[in-house]
């Protein structure tokens, strides 16, 4: 298995490297987004770990670009990649296969109790087999993701002449995701 671990923190660089060197055949290491991208081509990773916040191109970017031009599974590894947080569904809507992370606290003591997780997502993510479907733009940075969203103003209901002894037969409710 060939990983490619794209991340700014040379701490983490290292302790994914550490992570994966048993399990993977070869590994790559980029600092950046930008980075990534001009390796992903040469080397065709099976696996790409992915870190957001980064210089000159950050992760969500960068996945848009790696789904497009060079599709591989993508693991997302950052501290904004919590369960459920706007930066999470943003990747996993890119083509993310799966997201860790980062721990917090006392960091050497929590990466090492973290390696069976990240080891076992890497090796499901080598696995996955990616969808094709029509990429969204990728949002620039994280804190814009959530003024994408704008609510939809409400159009007035038109008025149905009904007769007023009837109740109403059907109840209708509509929702998009």
């Amino acid at each position: 298995m060939k990983v490619l671990i794209v991340d700014d923190s040379s701490l983490m660089r290292r302790w994914l490297k550490q992570c994966l060197e048993d399990t993977a055949s070869e590994i790559e290491i980029a600092r950046s987004g930008k980075d990534a991208l001009a390796k992903i081509g040469a080397f065709q990773p099976d696996v790409v770990t992915l870190d957001i916040n980064m210089p000159e191109m950050d992760g969500l970017t960068c996945l848009a670009h790696i789904m497009t031009d060079h599709p591989c599974p993508v693991v997302m590894v950052s501290s904004l990649t919590a369960k459920g947080a706007m930066a999470t569904l943003e990747a996993l809507e890119l083509g993310a296969v799966d997201f860790f992370e980062k721990p917090s606290g006392t960091v050497s003591h929590d990466l090492q109790k973290s390696f069976p997780e990240i080891l076992a997502k890497v090796k499901a993510a080598a696995r996955a087999r990616l969808r094709r479907k029509p990429q969204p733009t990728p949002v620039k940075h994280v804190a814009a993701a959530s003024q994408r969203r704008r609510p939809i103003p409400a159009r007035p209901t038109p008025v149905r002449k009904t007769n007023a002894k009837k109740p109403p037969q059907l109840v209708l409710v509509g929702d998009s995701p």
